[in-house]
């Protein structure tokens, strides 16, 4: 009885069904179907969360970068020249 005898897979369904009936069967389809789903949106969720981590540290540096060159200004200003 080879693999890809008809037959193989009627007796193989048909135990299937027998050891874990259609109700579980039926439960089964939509629950791996949320957990696909989930794990596509935890992929997704990293993504975009280093993308704004990425952003709030590009941000940063141009926040700190403005606030040397204002106070490099203000201490060569206060030089007396």
């Amino acid at each position: 009885m080879g693999m890809d005898s008809i037959w193989h897979w009627a007796i193989l369904l048909t135990v299937v069904l027998l050891i874990f009936g259609t109700g579980k069967l039926a439960k089964m389809g939509p629950d791996i179907g949320n957990a696909v789903k989930g794990f596509k949106q935890a992929l997704h969720g990293s993504e975009q969360q280093d993308v704004k981590q990425g952003a709030d540290v590009i941000e940063a540096a141009a926040s700190l970068s403005s606030g040397a060159a204002q106070a490099a200004k203000d201490d060569a200003g206060s030089r007396p020249g």
